[in-house]
């Protein structure tokens, strides 16, 4: 028997709101810990890795661990029949070819359950490596949203480029160049606004605007992000989920052009 049960139905909704650009399907790995999700997306360029923690349910339950096909358009769509505020909760039998969705308004006598097919997927579980980064920044998610979307106005790419004075954005293209910098900051009282920089070393890395738009859907699960980066491994960007779990997502650079013909 699995029984996962939130609360809140919006935490479940934007965690879906985050991720449905990237896959079409995913499988849930549920165990007595929580469950994970580690997907490379449609195109094979970007890794998105989901962490629910079990203690982070109002209700958790899992008996024996299960492996969880799911259609994320169908999930999305299923949630669209909660209420900001109503009680999701998941169920499903231990060796499930379905799994059911509870949706419970508070002060109401009503129920409504949907039962979801579950798919076979064959996928492997991608082991994402412990990497230390030389460069962590933590800034505001909204921040980071309007500059990603501004910036790819200007260009395909986007660079990032970390050092004492601060973390630097820039693009450029046919129309013109755009360049964003934002300093560390002295006074961080206000923890939602701080930026907030570890660096052991510099670092400058290009990334496609495409994947760092589909990561920023992310920006309503948190107030802060964290980006981790260091030369030639892929830049983490990672959201908190409030007291339940993170979403990471990791895109390789871009290759310069110029370093490769130097």
């Amino acid at each position: 028997m699995f029984e996962a049960r939130l609360v809140q139905s919006a935490i479940l909704k934007k965690v879906l709101d985050a991720v449905k650009d990237l896959l079409s399907e995913a499988t849930f790995e549920c165990s007595d810990s929580g469950i994970q999700v580690q997907a490379m997306d449609n195109a094979h360029v970007s890794l998105v890795s989901l962490n629910l923690r079990s203690d982070g349910f109002d209700k958790y339950r899992c008996d024996r661990n299960l492996s969880m096909g799911m259609s994320i358009p169908t999930m999305a769509k299923v949630l669209k029949g909660a209420g900001t505020e109503d009680t999701v909760t998941l169920r499903a039998a231990d060796n499930p070819d379905t799994i059911t969705f509870i949706f419970e308004p508070s002060g109401k006598e009503k129920l409504a359950e949907y039962e979801v097919k579950l798919i076979n997927m064959d996928q492997e579980h991608l082991g994402i490596p412990e990497t230390f980064y030389s460069c962590v920044v933590k800034m505001p998610s909204a921040e980071f949203a309007k500059i990603v979307r501004d910036l790819s106005q200007f260009g395909e790419t986007v660079a990032i480029a970390c050092s004492k004075e601060g973390i630097k954005f820039s693009a450029a293209g046919d129309y013109g160049s755009a360049n964003v910098k934002l300093a560390q900051t002295a006074d961080d009282s206000n923890e939602e606004e701080a930026v907030v920089i570890e660096m052991q070393e510099t670092v400058k890395q290009s990334f496609a605007c495409r994947y760092l738009n589909s990561f920023v859907k992310a920006t309503p699960l948190c107030s802060q992000v964290v980006l981790s980066l260091s030369a030639d491994v892929p830049l983490v960007v990672e959201y908190k989920i409030g007291d339940i779990g993170h979403i990471r997502y990791y895109l390789a650079p871009k290759i310069d052009e110029e370093e490769e013909n130097s």
